[in-house]
């Protein structure tokens, strides 16, 4: 299994190694710091955002929605210099009328509906199957493109390598705008009809959707496929970020680079969820390099202090496996099931 994750991993040619940055310039917080150094910036910035994440992860103001031919699109609560990334985009699966159903069976669908975030580098057709499945069950979809990929992403990009990058403050407000983003699209969810919500992310879209789901209340249930703790461990350790690390271990310790992405690890806020009943499913898998049984048990351990009671599921494949045959179909399987049980 480690022999076929390195083979799907070294499939992808265009990975760019790009120089370390501590990229406070995204994060607002110089002007407050005037006389520290970036480093400390950075830490601090961090900290802050940990004790006020309901203000970090926060909605405010109203957004105009446009849907055309079942595309969402709204701008950004969060601005950044890429005019491409400035527009959020989201795909939408109503769920389908079926012949013969009852005015209850109608008033369920129109009721049901799960926000889905597809994995970092994710095409633009990634998960929009799982979207198809969750309609067959009579639950609309609402597929969400991240931070600068698909039409997000800048003409100078290849990869979405602008969300996940040496450069970390870009990456702190990268996952923040994901996060703001997905809670404006629920925004729309509910403007719609829609009062029991779930929320589904694979990879990076689970470290998002988690997030979201902490600091939204509006959440009814949440299946995370591929979980960790800890954001910068995992581009430390990660099979896929090695490219990354090149840079960032020339600049950084391990412990500095938790550090500077404190306020988007999961670890940091599972305290929250302490008196929590909303129903949840955490997927680990047995071989995955990239978030690594030893960061998922770091998050399960953490899970357990705080008696959060989310389910979990230890399954026999890798990060990169996942999306081959036939392991994809049961995957999709243990998502779909979850969320029509529990919405």
């Amino acid at each position: 299994m480690h022999k076929w994750e390195r083979r799907l991993v070294d499939r992808t040619t265009n990975r760019v190694v790009r120089p370390f940055e501590w990229g406070v310039e995204f994060l607002d917080a110089r002007q407050m710091h005037a006389n520290s150094k970036d480093r400390d910036i950075l830490f601090q910035f961090n900290e802050r955002a940990v004790a006020e994440s309901d203000r970090f992860f926060g909605v405010n103001g109203s957004v105009d929605f446009s849907c055309d031919d079942h595309w969402l699109s709204f701008a950004s609560r969060i601005e950044t210099p890429y005019r491409e990334n400035n527009t959020v985009y989201a795909r939408y699966f109503p769920a389908p009328r079926r012949r013969g159903e009852t005015a209850d069976e109608v008033a369920r669908a129109r009721r049901r509906a799960v926000l889905v975030l597809p994995q970092w580098n994710g095409q633009s057709e990634s998960h929009v199957a799982l979207c198809h499945l969750l309609n067959r069950f009579q639950i609309a979809a609402l597929r969400l493109s991240l931070p600068y990929h698909d039409r997000r992403m800048p003409e100078e990009l290849e990869r979405a390598d602008y969300m996940v990058s040496a450069n970390l403050g870009r990456t702190l407000q990268a996952v923040r705008q994901a996060v703001v983003d997905a809670r404006t699209a629920i925004d729309w969810l509910i403007s719609q009809g829609y009062d029991r919500i779930g929320i589904t992310g694979t990879s990076i879209g689970s470290c998002v959707s988690f997030l979201a789901f902490i600091h939204d209340a509006r959440l009814r249930t949440a299946v995370f496929n591929l979980v960790s703790s800890y954001f910068g461990d995992v581009v430390w350790d990660g099979m896929a970020t090695e490219h990354i690390r090149q840079t960032l271990e020339m600049n950084v310790t391990r412990e500095e680079l938790r550090r500077a992405w404190m306020a988007i690890s999961p670890n940091a806020y599972v305290w929250k969820l302490a008196d929590d009943r909303r129903r949840g499913l955490m997927i680990s898998a047995r071989y995955d390099f990239t978030f690594t049984r030893e960061l998922s048990r770091l998050l399960f351990e953490e899970c357990n202090r705080h008696r959060v009671g989310f389910e979990r599921k230890l399954v026999p494949w890798g990060h990169y496996t996942m999306g081959e045959a036939p392991f994809k179909y049961y995957d999709g399987y243990l998502i779909v099931n979850y969320l029509r049980k529990h919405l």
